[in-house]
C-alpha cells in the first residue's frame, strides 16, 4: 500500500463514513429499527476495515525500515479512523442500551 495522499483521504472517506454509519444506527436503534441499527453496525465495521488495512500496511511497511513523513493529514487521519471506531463501540452499547430499555427487548422490529 502506497504512503499517498490519496490512501491518506480514503482512511479519512472511510473513517467518516463508519462514524456517520454509527451514528445512523444509533438514531434508528432509538426509533425502535433493530434491523437497520444492526445493518449500519455491519456497514460501519466493513468501513473501518478498509480504512484499517491500509493503516496496518503502512505500519508493516514502517516496521520494515520503510519511513513516511508524519503530516498534519496524515495526523488528521488517524484522529479520524480511531474516533469512528469509539464512535461505533459507544454505538453498540447505547444500541444494546435501547433494546433492553424497550419492552420485551427490543422485540418491536
Amino acid at each position: 500500500m502506497e504512503f499517498s495522499e490519496e490512501n491518506i483521504f480514503r482512511i479519512l472517506l472511510h473513517g467518516g463514513n463508519a462514524r456517520s454509519l454509527a451514528m445512523e444506527a444509533v438514531h434508528d436503534a432509538k426509533s425502535g429499527n433493530w434491523q437497520a441499527a444492526r445493518q449500519k453496525i455491519r456497514q460501519a465495521e466493513a468501513e473501518i476495515r478498509k480504512a484499517h488495512r491500509i493503516q496496518t500496511k503502512w505500519i508493516q511497511r514502517e516496521a520494515g525500515g520503510e519511513r513516511k513523513e508524519v503530516t498534519l493529514l496524515l495526523v488528521h487521519a488517524q484522529d479520524h479512523l480511531m474516533n469512528a471506531i469509539t464512535v461505533k463501540d459507544l454505538a453498540v452499547e447505547l444500541i444494546d442500551l435501547y433494546k433492553r430499555m424497550t419492552p420485551a427487548g427490543g422485540a418491536k422490529k
